[in-house]
């Protein structure tokens, strides 16, 4: 049986949502529970296509495979923006090509607080406080302060140094 995808395809687009499910289950074989009509019109119509004109080559689908295994994950995606998707961050971590704000590790911040000297350093993979690592500057003010602030406020590195 010869399928003509262009008619077929014309044909889609006139169906309901339940005719659509209906025609889902024949080129299929399973049923679907789903109700989103586009969706449904562009598998129906891959399935279609692939029926008629074959699938894709073994050596394809092994480099489709390939190319999906290496390919970086992104598990959250960016609000509102449009830029390549990167690496997922859980917080702020100094780098060499991080904030300028920022001293380089090694460094020791000075802050004086109620009456006492705050002292932090600065090391490649967060602050050190009080013996203990913390991933940011805003963690380090609230455990200093036992509530929540802006690190860089807190430490007074949120201004550019006058020359």
């Amino acid at each position: 049986m010869e399928i003509n995808v262009a008619r077929e395809l014309a044909a889609l687009a006139r169906l309901t949502i339940a005719e659509l499910r209906t025609r889902y289950a024949e080129v299929f074989g399973e049923p679907t529970t789903t109700g989103n009509r586009t969706w449904l019109v562009r598998r129906i119509a891959w399935r279609l296509q692939v029926l008629a004109e074959g699938d894709l080559s073994a050596r394809a689908r092994a480099r489709a495979a390939e190319l999906a295994r290496d390919a970086d994950i992104r598990l959250i995606p960016p609000k509102g923006s449009t830029a390549a998707a990167g690496p997922v961050h859980a917080g702020t971590v100094p780098k060499e090509t991080g904030d300028a704000r920022l001293p380089p590790p090694g460094s020791v911040i000075t802050r004086a607080y109620k009456g006492t000297t705050v002292r932090v350093q600065v090391l490649a993979t967060g602050f050190e406080y009080d013996g203990r690592t913390f991933p940011s500057l805003s963690a380090v003010a609230k455990a200093v302060t036992g509530s929540h602030c802006n690190g860089f406020h807190f430490f007074k590195l949120n201004k550019p140094e006058c020359a």
